[in-house]
């Protein structure tokens, strides 16, 4: 499945670049993930621990990144398998960084591939709303290490584990929401129509 999400960021493009090319900060703020290690090839190992209701999904695998600080453009593939339960998941993110007004507007093009019991959470409007919430949840993250007032400090803040009942719930309600405001928008349209 596609997922396309943009977000604005109250910091300039520079910054914010420099800010993703720290593999390891970026991790502190992705709720969920722990880098483990680094692989002979320069690929990143790690863990990324997804709570999907009652379930519970921890992902181990690996990650390459590349970057071309010219155009601000980036690419993360990874793949991982959860050995408990036997899901395995790929994902391949893109991202940009533009100017915005007063700040940087990220645009991000993922796909997401997931099998196993995993697969049955897949549905792309709980998967991009549950993105949504996580990509809030980082950029908050991000803010708060942009304003440390020094390394140290900024170092120190990471983002918990998301609680994933709560994210759950928070993107199911989110889900409702859209389809009762469609739902609500095309009886006002009706009833406008009768009269």
């Amino acid at each position: 499945m596609k997922i396309a999400l943009e977000t604005d960021v109250d910091r300039q493009p520079d910054r914010v670049w420099a800010f993703f090319q720290d593999v390891e900060e970026v991790v502190k703020c992705l709720p969920g993930a722990h880098l483990t290690g680094r692989t002979a090839d320069e690929a990143y190992e790690g863990t990324v621990l997804v709570k999907l209701g009652p379930m519970a999904i921890t992902f181990e695998g690996r990650a390459t990144v590349e970057a071309d600080a010219s155009s601000h453009t980036g690419r993360i593939a990874g793949s991982g398998v959860d050995r408990r339960g036997g899901s395995r998941g790929k994902l391949v993110v893109e991202y940009t960084l533009t100017p915005a007004a007063g700040g940087t507007r990220v645009l991000v093009d993922a796909e997401v591939q997931l099998s196993g019991p995993a697969a049955q959470f897949g549905r792309v409007g709980l998967i991009k709303e549950m993105s949504e919430r996580l990509v809030e949840e980082f950029v908050a993250c991000l803010d708060a290490k942009l304003d440390a007032p020094d390394a140290e400090t900024a170092g120190m803040i990471e983002r918990d584990t998301v609680a994933g009942g709560s994210l759950f719930l928070r993107s199911i309600v989110g889900v409702i929401g859209r389809f009762l405001r469609r739902i609500l928008g095309r009886e006002t349209t009706r009833e406008r129509d009768r009269e």
